[in-house]
Order: C-alpha cells, then structure tokens, then sequence
C-alpha cells in the first residue's frame, strides 16, 4: 500500500496532486458559502490565453485558423455551459497579468485551460505559478507545435500540465473543458 503517495510512480503523484487540489477548491467554496459569500456551485475553469492571441484570425490564418479569440470564446461557453462549467475566459499580452490570474485562478477557479502562446517556450514565471495554482491543468495550442519550428517544441508549461492538446484547432479547448469537466467531477465524489 502507498504510504502518502511516495511508493506511487510521478504520473500517479501528478493525479492525486489534481485530485487533492481540485477537492481542496471545492471545500473553500463550502467554506465561502456557509459564510453567506455567494459563490457558484458550477466548477470555475480559467481560460487563459497569451500574447497575439487577441490577433486570432487576423494573423497567420494559415497556421492558426481564421477563427477570432471572441469565436474560440463563444465556443468554449457554448461548452461549458452543456458540461455545467462556469469560465473566466481572458487574454493578455502580458506576462505578469497572466501571472497575476493564474494565482488568482488558485482561489477561485478549479482548474486552468492556458494557451500562453509564444511564452509557452520562455516562461518560467508561468511555469512557477501553474506550479503553485496546485489546480489541473491543460496545456492548449491551435497549430501542431512539432511540425514548427524548431524553438517551439520545448514547452515549459507541459511540466505543469496535467494533459496537453496540440494541433486541433479551437477543438483543442473544447476537448480540453470536457477533461477538466471530468476531473472536477471526480474529486469531487
């Protein structure tokens, strides 16, 4: 028997992290609710994008689609609304505000969709939060990665990430709620 998940291999420790953390937020919610505070019974999902995303549509159609953020937005709380999520759908050009939200999403959120877009392959920051967020996590990207360039295959996030998603286009969010979906589902009994 695995005694505080030590004898249990990383992928293994990774999970129950994501079921202790998704269960963890689900108490704080009670705990805010008993206290009169008004707080959504849907599980919060952060979906949150990164540099040139707001662009979507408009820059590289060829790589990224012809789709705008405001349509991947539409899409994603079409979604969230059949799997009874509730989302906080944002996008900056900066690092230290999506730094700023995903420590916030700790709070208030029960788990994290991130398409931090070319700070994917730079930022450390990020990865330190996603880490300290203690919540699951999908790593997100619109084009296939690895059919790019070359700097684009590390991924500093994947680290954090409890699942990735590559290459599907604006699916990729969607398949992306319906695995957050089930995972908050489950810690939550």
């Amino acid at each position: 028997m695995a005694r505080c998940g030590l004898d249990m291999a990383a992928p293994e420790r990774r999970a129950l992290a994501d079921c202790r953390a998704a269960a963890a937020c689900y108490k704080r919610r009670e705990f805010a609710q008993r206290l009169g505070i008004l707080v959504s019974d849907e599980p919060v999902i952060y979906v949150l994008n990164g540099p040139n995303l707001n662009m979507l549509g408009l820059r590289q159609p060829e790589i990224y689609g012809r789709e705008s953020l405001a349509d991947v937005e539409q899409s994603c709380r079409e979604r969230a609304a059949e799997l009874e999520l509730a989302i906080e759908f944002r996008q900056s050009n900066h690092e230290g505000q999506i730094v700023d939200w995903i420590q916030e999403a700790r709070h208030h959120a029960d788990g994290i969709v991130i398409n931090a877009g070319a700070l994917t392959h730079t930022s450390v920051a990020i990865l330190d939060a996603l880490y300290a967020s203690e919540l699951p996590i999908v790593e997100v990207h619109l084009s296939n990665v690895y059919r790019r360039e070359s700097f684009r295959h590390h991924s500093y996030i994947s680290a954090a990430a409890r699942g990735v998603i590559a290459g599907l286009g604006s699916l990729g969010y969607l398949y992306a709620l319906d695995a957050l979906a089930r995972w908050t589902a489950e810690a939550r009994g």
